[in-house]
């Protein structure tokens, strides 16, 4: 199977009451890491790319080409859609050209008139390609690759003019940050998220800032309307951690350095296994 829309996989998940992960790639370890969890769990997955990311990996159409022919090689049956996270306006459009088959325009960090016209200049070309797209409305707190927002509250009535623009999913600010979260967080909004989600006429939701939200309130969010649910801090410190360790243990070539693909690896088991418990915890394994 190739690289697909997100639509169809987050309707249906919107439909029967759970959520896809996107979990973010950086480099080949982390793409083999995820499709090699999707496919054991036989969950759908979204592949996450912020444009700093897509730089780091030598540009989108580097990006769209190791992504498609990993899939092929190994043999992914699961539908899998590669998406831009929190892209500008140029970079939605060029990752569209480059063959990503889901993009996200982040315009939340303009004005609502200028969000709109440019959330549907977007939307118009990314159809033409049968491509999917996410709109923001409320920034999400913290930062993330570059991109800072403040953690301000989406207004349920610009996050309807927003979906009324034909877009695929929506994410709203409802109190969630990029990140660790600190001990004061006062936790999501889920008055505003289920007022969102009755007014958006079943659009399915996005929520950010998957690392740190307590398991009980994750399931609130999906029934909802979250049907695809983001995680990267989660991945990128247990990836870490477990590299970290596996240098102290001095696992050195009698001196001469380390071995890249046995460095990598441990981190590389570490995320397979956050993957899976996020796949197992937002009820998407075994829905492919």
């Amino acid at each position: 199977m190739g690289l697909v829309s997100a639509k169809e996989m987050l309707v249906k998940a919107r439909k029967e009451g759970y959520a896809v992960g996107q979990f973010n790639i950086n480099n080949l370890e982390w793409t083999k890491a995820i499709l090699t969890a999707a496919e054991d769990n036989q969950s759908p997955v979204i592949l996450g790319v912020s444009e700093g990311a897509g730089k780091y990996m030598v540009g989108f159409n580097t990006v769209v080409a190791m992504v498609t022919n990993m899939m092929e090689t190994m043999k992914i049956t699961v539908p899998v859609a590669l998406h831009l996270d929190h892209g500008s306006y140029e970079g939605a459009r060029a990752c569209i050209e480059a063959g990503f088959t889901s993009v996200m325009f982040d315009g939340s960090h303009y004005p609502i008139e200028e969000n709109i016209h440019k959330t549907k200049e977007i939307v118009k070309y990314a159809t033409e390609h049968g491509i999917s797209v996410e709109a923001e409305v409320g920034s999400i707190g913290g930062e993330e690759d570059g991109v800072t927002g403040t953690g301000e509250v989406a207004d349920p009535k610009e996050c309807k003019m927003i979906a009324d623009l034909g877009i695929t999913m929506l994410a709203a600010g409802i109190g969630n940050i990029h990140g660790k979260y600190p001990d004061n967080w006062q936790g999501l909004n889920m008055e505003v998220l289920k007022e969102i989600g009755e007014t958006t006429d079943e659009i399915p939701l996005v929520l950010h800032g998957g690392t740190g939200i307590p398991d009980d309130m994750v399931k609130e969010a999906i029934s909802y309307g979250v049907s695809k649910i983001n995680v990267n801090t989660e991945c990128q410190l247990v990836f870490a951690e477990a590299t970290r360790k596996y240098i102290e243990e001095g696992h050195d070539l009698k001196g001469k350095g380390f071995d890249p693909r046995k460095l990598l690896k441990p981190g590389s088991d570490a995320i397979i296994k956050v993957v899976k418990e996020k796949m197992d915890l937002f009820g998407s394994s075994f829905k492919a």
